[in-house]
């Protein structure tokens, strides 16, 4: 058997590898994100398999959907509704306790009273009639006052958010009123506990946070795949904690308790763990992790709790039977006011239902814990079956190995299991996939160590770049990496024109069904043009060229994806038509320049993209499309770049954050397509702007009214037109330079 083992000392030594490497990642030296990430889908596997399916009445969600909003009209309502929803909640169907899922940041002015108070102070501040009926009918055009008196009234907890994920280079808004702390700086003194930061906060009306019992963030940090399973119980803001609506709402529900955290000495210090890991509300027990986040005990999809649409509870037609005595919510699942989340469950699934899970988990006692032992028994469990793994797979026959390999994974699960029904969640995919690691190792590590530079790379770059460049970049591997640099690039943004209006107009599945179909061949034409996606932003798409395999055409490549991206859509659209869905516009802004580009993010994500200045310009870019009625904009370094096109002259333009003025063209096409029309336009159009920027007005005038009546894109002269118009009005200054400065983004 010795002679057996010296022999197959390579696969010892790899088995022995992964193993470390294994460990390494359950002790928290290093994380594996991958392995991270089959441990998201295993427990949400998991978590699907044994969720309880049921209907829990214990919590009730009044809800602002669609029906309602067709109902009372488009949100946000104004404040004395909202006053009448929760004193109708409370006198008439005798509710509990009430969590609003919602911020009330800014005053509503719906009921016109600032207006009515200008004109008293002004134009009929000599009325005095006008005085007296204005003081009379004040109180009830007051919808703030007259929505803090109400909710003064009755036990309610307001809901606000936190800034967490915002970062260097962010804007990091503080508005509104926090409420008291949770618990102070002192609590936690000397201890180590990872909270999740706050650099910002959006609070309700100060009038508003005084009258409420408390009053609970609805942040909810997502995992670093973009999924909701763990909700932050407590923030910390400049040294002091707040609770989550959640934790505030259960609170509440047990009478006012006091929130107390909850410290075990850890069987060892590998990651400084400081003991945390219970909050302790009155009889109720809330296991947290490290990160003081708390698994949500999802029941099942959408509906695990009565909805109630909030119209039916002011025009009192809702069940009593359903809401007496209950904790309600009041929240959204219309998906235009976009609370809507990516969880376990569902890909769109209520925020609102997610903090009806935590609660009733919590009160019922029925939260899954994550405890620090879970580390020593996640070591103990990788030795023995990493060893036994590595002595089969020296010693046994392949058909031997095969059946330890399924025995010893099918153990490691029914293992999990049995932990899971206990309420303990066990990490389970680091063993299964070391397993199968080293299983696969044993099979074929030759054939594992000649392709392992491609599968880096794959895990490295394809989500960012397509296949075929993938490949290529495999024959030199070691050439690539995430670490950030700077090179010269080409950016590109395309966004869609009236996003919001189509969203409204479609229900959701055809929306999403829409915006697939839209963004496939969008993305099909970058990729063809060895584009790389930085990220999809709702409607919008980021791209870049250059990175991370090198491109010598960067800005060759990015113009013809753009004028490609405008001319596919015309396919698009009469598809789009066809099946009765509105037509779809974009604006596209490319430029090219130096940027920063690399892996870049936080310690909760990451993600390959570029920043700098000269991508903000291509943002910008974009943003101007609308302005000069054209479908791409590009600035002077890229056409400079690609001489080859020929372009139309739109500006020059200061575009907001930016003090040195840049010239922006529109490309029409190649130069030696350019025909005899546009030739002529072109210089009818150099001459007109000549005359333009040195404020020959009328004859500029001229020159562009005469354009438009032959131009084939004639929105460009309205623009300076207009211009004109306004400069006859109010004269540029002597030393004018031609450059226009725009304002907004």
């Amino acid at each position: 058997m010795i002679d057996k083992l010296k022999e197959n000392w390579i696969r010892l030594a790899l088995g022995t590898l992964v193993l470390a490497v294994f460990l390494c990642h359950a002790t928290g030296v290093w994380r594996l994100r991958f392995v991270d990430q089959m441990e998201n889908l295993a427990y949400d596997t998991h978590l699907k398999l044994t969720m309880p399916r049921t209907l829990d009445d214990s919590v009730v969600i009044v809800d602002i959907d669609e029906v309602s909003l067709r109902a009372e009209g488009r949100w946000p309502w104004p404040r004395n509704k909202l006053a009448r929803l929760v004193e109708t909640l409370f006198e008439d169907y005798d509710i509990r306790l009430l969590g609003f899922d919602i911020v009330f940041a800014e005053p509503d002015e719906s009921s016109g009273l600032k207006v009515l108070e200008g004109l008293a102070a002004e134009k009929l501040k000599g009325d005095q009639a006008y005085l007296d009926s204005l003081a009379e009918v004040r109180p009830t055009l007051d919808y703030d006052a007259i929505f803090s008196e109400t909710i003064g009234r009755y036990p309610v907890v307001l809901g606000y958010y936190f800034n967490i994920d915002s970062g260097e280079g962010f804007d990091t808004p503080r508005s509104g009123a926090l409420p008291d702390p949770t618990l102070v700086k002192s609590v936690f003194q000397g201890k180590k506990v990872q909270f999740l930061e706050a650099s910002g906060y959006g609070g309700n009306l100060p009038r508003l946070t005084t009258q409420a019992i408390g009053a609970g963030h609805f942040s909810q940090q997502p995992d670093p795949d973009g999924v909701v399973r763990r909700v932050p119980m407590l923030v910390r803001f400049e040294d002091n904690y707040y609770s989550s609506l959640s934790l505030e709402v259960v609170r509440h529900a047990l009478g006012g308790a006091e929130v107390l955290p909850h410290f075990e000495k850890p069987l060892f210090d590998t990651r400084g763990y400081p003991g945390l890991e219970w909050l302790t509300v009155g009889q109720a027990r809330i296991p947290v992790d490290r990160h003081v986040k708390t698994l949500v005990p999802f029941r099942g999809r959408q509906g695990s709790f009565h909805y109630v649409p909030a119209t039916q509870v002011l025009h009192g037609t809702a069940d009593k039977g359903v809401l007496q005595g209950k904790i309600v919510l009041v929240g959204t699942s219309a998906p235009g006011l976009l609370d809507l989340r990516a969880t376990p469950m569902e890909e769109a699934y209520p925020g609102v239902e997610v903090h009806a899970n935590l609660i009733a988990g919590i009160l019922n006692d029925n939260v899954l814990q994550f405890p620090e032992y879970t580390l020593g028994a996640e070591v103990i469990l990788l030795l023995v079956v990493g060893i036994g793994m590595i002595v089969a797979g020296a010693l046994l026959s392949p058909l031997v190995t095969t059946v330890f390999t399924i025995g010893g994974i099918v153990a490691y699960i029914g293992f999990n299991h049995l932990v899971w029904t206990n309420g303990v969640v066990l990490p389970v995919a680091s063993g299964v996939m070391m397993v199968l690691t080293m299983f696969l190792l044993h099979m074929s590590y030759g054939y594992f160590v000649e392709t392992r530079g491609k599968r880096q790379l794959t895990g490295l770059f394809g989500q960012y770049v397509p296949p075929e460049l993938v490949d290529e970049m495999a024959r030199a591997p070691t050439a690539y990496s995430l670490e950030a640099e700077n090179r010269e690039l080409t950016v590109l943004f395309s966004d869609v024109r009236g996003f919001t209006t189509i969203s409204e107009g479609l229900p959701p599945k055809d929306l999403a069904e829409l915006m697939n179909q839209f963004l496939t061949p969008m993305t099909e034409i970058i990729h063809t043009r060895r584009g790389t996606i930085d990220k999809y932003m709702g409607d919008a798409i980021m791209a870049f060229w250059g990175a991370p395999l090198p491109d010598p055409d960067h800005a060759r490549h990015a113009l013809e994806a753009g004028m490609q991206m405008i001319e596919r859509l015309e396919q698009v659209n009469v598809e789009f038509a066809r099946r009765g869905w509105p037509e779809v516009r974009i604006g596209v802004g490319i430029n090219t320049g130096t940027m920063s580009v690399g892996n870049m993010g936080s310690e909760f994500r990451m993600a390959y993209t570029v920043m700098g200045d000269s991508v903000n310009l291509g943002s910008r870019l974009e943003g101007l499309t609308k302005n000069y009625g054209v479908g791409i904009i590009c600035s002077e370094t890229t056409t400079a770049a690609v001489p080859e096109y020929a372009y139309r002259e739109l500006d020059r333009v200061r575009v907001k954050g930016k003090a040195k003025p840049v010239a922006i063209y529109e490309p029409l096409c190649l130069r030696e397509e350019l025909d005899a029309a546009w030739k002529k336009e072109l210089k009818l159009y150099h001459e007109a702007i000549r005359l333009y920027r040195t404020q020959q007005w009328d004859m500029a005038e001229l020159n562009l009214v005469n354009l438009m009546k032959t131009s084939r894109s004639p929105d460009l002269y309205r623009v300076y037109i207009d211009r004109i118009q306004h400069f006859r009005a109010m004269p540029p200054a002597p030393d004018w330079d031609g450059v226009f400065e725009h304002k907004t983004k």
